[in-house]
């Protein structure tokens, strides 16, 4: 009896210390750095949850004079139905996990799948996420760039249009607004992207929008139609590098 007590209390032991080594080692490969997307959960002030990756380049530095710019990717439909991972399946979040270089500091959150991003809720709730994520680190405040894909390219156009201020350039991919806001988005560069064939969101609803912002005295929007491409054009306008470096070059700095 008291041999198998001390076999008892070995194994106890063990198996704590295992535990608490793993434990440790989760939070660490949860622990943000250069070069590495990692999974995250921010609390809300209305009590929600919401999970997002957080991407540094590998030249982060928060001591540096020069600062990264930001991105903030909003999903589909398709990533809110699974694991936070999921995220990852298209876009700037899915180059970065292949392990590309990319100069953003990138935040890519997870929309619940009984909600849409251009709700009212969730867009309070990236409003707060924003805010959190710039209390905990250094980016180009002037430099905040915004992108999503379908339902995140409707979510893209309603962000922009609740803080025209806070975007140096948006880029909604396959995604819907509202004529409406083109007041609003006027004097921001957008660039939009539609495939003619889209038969999940209407093309004319990207041509509508473009239509409405250059009637409202708007200059610096783009817009790419796809000839022959369906609902998937943001594999296209993803891997194009001048989208990229057209952010780049835009800034809300005032000379």
């Amino acid at each position: 009896m008291k041999n198998l007590l001390t076999l008892s209390l070995a194994l106890f032991v063990s198996l704590t210390f295992i535990a608490q080594q793993t434990t440790a080692q989760d939070a660490e490969s949860n622990e943000p750095k250069p070069a590495k997307q990692v999974e995250l959960i921010f609390k809300t002030s209305d009590g929600a949850e919401v999970g997002y990756l957080l991407y540094l380049p590998k030249n982060y530095d928060p001591a540096s004079e020069t600062k990264a710019p930001f991105m903030l990717f909003l999903h589909g439909r398709g990533e809110s139905n699974g694991p936070l991972s999921l995220v990852a399946k298209w876009g700037p979040p899915k180059k970065v996990a292949a392990g590309e270089d990319f100069p953003f500091v990138m935040v890519s959150p997870q929309c619940p799948r009984e909600d849409y991003w251009s709700s009212e809720t969730q867009l309070s709730r990236l409003t707060e996420l924003l805010a959190d994520v710039k209390s905990k680190h250094v980016f180009d405040e002037n430099r905040i760039y915004l992108t999503g894909l379908s339902m995140g390219g409707y979510g893209s156009w309603s962000l922009a249009n609740k803080h025209p201020e806070m975007f140096a350039a948006v880029a909604p991919i396959c995604g819907g607004g509202k004529a409406e806001y083109a007041g609003n988005l006027k004097d921001i560069p957008i660039w939009t992207w539609h495939g003619d064939q889209d038969g999940a969101v209407p093309y004319k609803l990207s041509v509508e929008m473009v239509d409405a912002i250059k009637e409202a005295g708007g200059s610096s929007i783009k817009f790419t139609s796809l000839e022959g491409i369906g609902h998937n054009c943001w594999s296209a306008a993803y891997a194009t590098p001048q989208l990229y470096q057209w952010m780049l070059k835009q800034s809300n700095k005032t000379e």
